[in-house]
């Protein structure tokens, strides 16, 4: 089944979904982009992989820490006497969480440069205090101080504003959903590109520049997203009879209704 949204789907961003959508999302642009890119150049997925605490507010898979007396042991034949019993202690670790970025290169082998870092934002990256918003917010300023492109894509409505053009800016020129922003290696200081879509609007298609004297390829956000959700068959994953777990104001969850019920996939 297809997409049943215009654009981004807001029951995507269940935090139980978002890893999902987040490595096929991030597959798909590669394979759009590798169709599309001239011959000497390539893309290909990168994964960020680190631990996160239990305190972190949208962390799926929670650190549990049980403590409990332990159970008295027999004693062997050979004991005289009986230990105190200690405390018991059981660490359940934590699977990694890993973030995958596509990144685009020209040349082959070691000889291969990077050109241009696309980034799909996690709820983590969003969230103060988490060890995946440190490493996320270094790794930004290192591409943007780096002879290479970024463009950060934010399909999320919860978490604090993490893209590197300040709120107070993009605001300037009307609210958003969802943003796209890309700053181009050489420009230098706070400057970007921005694209921002409303819910009800079609995912853009933007550009992602090469090397000078390459221009640029086009990559269309709205088919990839709509290619994950039917090959990953989220119809049946998504609970439509559920509000959407994005924070909507009431016309919107009002307009998300008459799409739902449009679809047949309403109560």
């Amino acid at each position: 089944m297809r997409n049943p949204f215009p654009g981004m789907n807001p029951y995507l961003e269940d935090p139980s979904l978002w890893e999902e959508v987040h490595h096929e999302l991030a597959s798909q642009l590669a394979r759009q982009l590798n169709r599309e890119l001239p011959p000497n150049y390539f893309a290909s997925i990168e994964t960020r992989v680190y631990m996160e605490s239990a305190e972190i507010e949208r962390q799926i898979k929670p650190d549990v820490l049980i403590s409990k007396p332990a159970s008295p042991r027999v004693a062997s034949a050979a004991a005289t006497a009986l230990a105190d019993a200690p405390t018991h202690i059981e660490l359940r670790v934590l699977d990694p969480i890993r973030e995958p970025s596509v990144h685009i290169f020209a040349g082959r082998g070691r000889n291969r440069l990077l050109v241009a870092v696309i980034e799909l934002l996690s709820p983590t990256n969003k969230t103060p205090n988490a060890v995946g918003r440190a490493q996320y917010l270094e790794k930004q300023q290192q591409v943007l101080h780096s002879t290479a492109h970024l463009m950060e894509i934010d399909l999320l409505h919860y978490g604090v504003h993490t893209v590197f053009l300040p709120r107070e800016a993009i605001l300037a020129d009307g609210a958003w959903d969802y943003l796209v922003v890309l700053h181009e290696a050489g420009w230098g200081g706070v400057r970007g590109d921005v694209w921002r879509v409303a819910l009800a609007q079609r995912l853009p298609r933007v550009r992602v520049p090469l090397l000078a004297g390459d221009g640029a390829v086009a990559v269309d956000l709205q088919d990839a997203l709509d290619r994950v959700y039917e090959e990953g068959r989220f119809d049946r994953k998504v609970d439509y009879t559920q509000p959407p777990p994005a924070p909507l104001s009431e016309e919107q969850q009002a307009w998300v209704q008459q799409v739902l019920q449009s679809a047949n996939l309403s109560p």
